[in-house]
């Protein structure tokens, strides 16, 4: 056969084509390694977003949760964890969020907030909502060092001491205070069911009036020893007299008479 007039071309070299995609995708895998060092998963049930001006926002909103998710990213801002199912804020829960500005637990079932519950978080935390919850009293030591704008409103408070030692050290909006009522009171019989805890406060000592209640206790409690000691000292000193008269009466029973001989012989040797 006739060779061709035209000569097939020449194929490239296989490494002209083949470097320059294995340097791309060399340097995909780098730049996915790299941006997933620097910002970590969003957590499961969660949804995570970033702004220039907001910066990092995490809602975690209705997602039926159990407990604060631990895999939160550390350049969180906004952290939305309401509308879920959270009993409790175990200590540190917070620990590594450094620039955590708003943080909202409203309409949970909260009941208990552990000692350090929002350590780490006194210098960035500017907004904390804790309403619509189960809380009955605040423990100082869960909110040592925060200072952020509180809303308390909605909760089935007790009314005493220690929420009037706590709540003065929270910065608490005006709009906020007529929700926080009392659905109790530590003494009892204060009457301040259904009052805003800021109107009892205003008018009732309940530290005073603990230490009252306190007192009266002591000397019920002091009064019924010294009741009982009495009680035991009148039955002792009966019993011992009853003891004692029978005593007697054996004695005056006995026999008195003595021997002739003996008397002699005694009287002989004196």
């Amino acid at each position: 056969m006739p060779e061709s007039s035209h000569a097939a071309p020449s194929r490239p070299p296989v490494l002209v084509w083949v470097l320059p995609r294995l340097l791309l995708r060399v340097l995909g895998l780098c730049w996915v390694s790299g941006s997933s060092q620097l910002t970590p998963a969003c957590p499961e049930r969660c949804y995570c977003s970033e702004d220039a001006d907001v910066g990092m926002v995490v809602r975690c909103s209705s997602a039926s949760l159990l407990s604060v998710p631990r895999d939160l990213p550390n350049r969180t801002r906004r952290l939305y964890l309401d509308f879920n199912l959270l009993v409790s804020v175990p200590s540190d829960a917070f620990l590594g969020l450094p620039l955590l500005a708003e943080l909202n637990l409203s309409n949970n079932r909260l009941v208990h907030l552990e000692p350090g519950a929002f350590r780490g978080l006194a210098e960035s935390l500017s907004v904390l909502d804790l309403s619509c919850n189960q809380l009955e009293t605040l423990e100082s030591e869960a909110l040592v060092g925060v200072r952020a704008q509180t809303n308390l409103s909605h909760n089935p408070w007790l009314c005493d001491c220690r929420l009037q030692v706590t709540m003065p050290r929270l910065l608490l909006p005006p709009a906020s205070l007529a929700g926080v009522v009392c659905n109790s009171s530590e003494p009892e019989d204060l009457g301040v069911r259904g009052i805003p805890f800021v109107m009892v406060a205003a008018d009732v000592d309940l530290c005073a009036a603990l230490q009252r209640t306190t007192d009266v206790a002591m000397l019920v409690t002091m009064f019924g020893w010294f009741t009982m000691v009495t009680s035991f000292l009148v039955c002792y000193v009966r019993h011992n007299q009853h003891e004692a008269k029978r005593h007697l009466e054996y004695l005056k029973s006995l026999p008195n008479k003595q021997d002739p001989a003996s008397e002699s012989t005694i009287c002989t040797m004196v």
